[in-house]
């Protein structure tokens, strides 16, 4: 830091922000999260008011992504991934909500390098510094389920991390790749759950996922057919998991 120079502000929560989104009996779907750091030094632990900071709010998305893109009945080219993250003890999963939210895939229509929305993720949880002497459960929300590659990649990280379990609900099935269906049948063998969502899943992610704009209540607007082509889907992957030809 510079001579003479005020070291910087730690920021600080508005008070109705604190009111709005702590308050025990009302359900909002933005998170926030107060940290502070302290070290110890025999007996005593000494606050690191320089690493104290505000509280962090989680992004979600705006409604009309979530719709367009994980609509089952329209094929989209971009791939949407929400995630969550709990820890599990004995019977209980305890949410991580630190280690929640969604990301897209990169480059399909910027020109630049693409990057699978899957490959994005397994790059950021190394980040999360998870304790291999705990259990963890990872779900994962996708508009497209995993790509012969991604399929690959996911099912060699579940085997270098045998302390998570991974569930996998994908609205549709991604056929354009080759040997796609090998992919699934190989992160199933290392112990994924892979499914397709049903209106529980997009149900649930409509309410964790997706900004509402204040409007806490405001229903997933189901569409037509939604259940006609879960049930289509679900007997498809249930053929590629069950069949053991590469």
């Amino acid at each position: 830091m510079a001579a003479g120079s005020a070291p910087e502000a730690r920021g600080l929560m508005d008070e109705q922000t604190f009111l709005d989104n702590f308050n025990n009996l009302i359900y909002r779907h933005k998170t926030y999260l107060c940290y502070e750091t302290e070290r110890m030094q025999d007996d005593l632990w000494i606050p690191l008011d320089d690493t104290r900071a505000s509280c962090r709010t989680r992004s979600l998305m705006d409604e009309q992504t979530f719709l367009d893109n994980f609509n089952n009945l329209i094929y989209v080219h971009k791939t949407y991934l929400c995630y969550e993250t709990e820890r599990m003890q004995d019977d209980l999963s305890i949410p991580l909500d630190e280690y929640k939210g969604f990301l897209q895939n990169e480059g399909a229509d910027k020109g630049s390098k693409r990057r699978h929305a899957e490959s994005i993720f397994l790059g950021d949880i190394p980040s999360w510094n998870l304790d291999t002497e705990l259990r963890y459960r990872v779900t994962c929300f996708i508009s497209w389920s995993p790509c012969a590659t991604c399929a690959d990649e996911l099912t060699k990280f579940l085997r270098e991390n045998r302390h998570v379990n991974l569930r996998i609900f994908a609205a549709r099935i991604y056929e354009r790749s080759q040997g796609y269906e090998a992919g699934l049948r190989k992160l199933k063998a290392a112990g994924a759950e892979v499914a397709i969502m049903s209106l529980q899943e997009f149900e649930y992610c409509w309410k964790n996922f997706v900004d509402h704009q204040q409007d806490e209540d405001k229903p997933f607007p189901r569409w037509d057919n939604l259940d006609s082509e879960y049930e289509r889907l679900t007997k498809e992957l249930e053929g590629i998991l069950q069949n053991q030809e590469d």
